[in-house]
């Protein structure tokens, strides 16, 4: 079992910067590939970004890349999302999730999932 936390949501003007924590526990964090997710009201829950157990080759979404940023601590167990040049289409609940697959953007694949954190960008 793996259990997640975020962190770090709030209140961000367009153009400012906020970064999201995701702290894990129990299962081996160096073993999990970690995503993050985010679902906007009256939408499905979509991919934003993943790294791999060794922190090489992170993904992101088109409508992410170049503005956020995901990384993570082995040491901490420590997932983050530095979110750069938001734009009010970002506001959404953000959410930290955790597999054993390899860079997977499907939620399908992602058996573990924190509660949620919520991200509101104003223009």
């Amino acid at each position: 079992q793996v259990q997640l936390v975020e962190s770090g949501g709030g209140l961000v003007q367009a153009g400012g910067s906020l970064r999201l924590s995701c702290a894990a526990s129990g299962r081996t964090f160096s073993t999990l590939s970690m995503g993050w997710f985010r679902q906007a009201p009256g939408k499905e829950r979509e991919f934003v970004a993943v790294i791999s157990w060794t922190g090489s080759s992170p993904l992101y979404a088109d409508s992410v890349k170049g503005r956020f940023t995901i990384s993570r601590d082995n040491a901490k167990g420590t997932v983050y999302l530095l979110m750069n040049s938001p734009k009010p289409e970002d506001t959404a609940v953000y959410y930290c999730a955790a597999t054993a697959l390899l860079l997977t953007t499907s939620a399908k694949m992602y058996p573990y999932w924190g509660q949620g954190t919520q991200v509101t960008v104003s223009s």
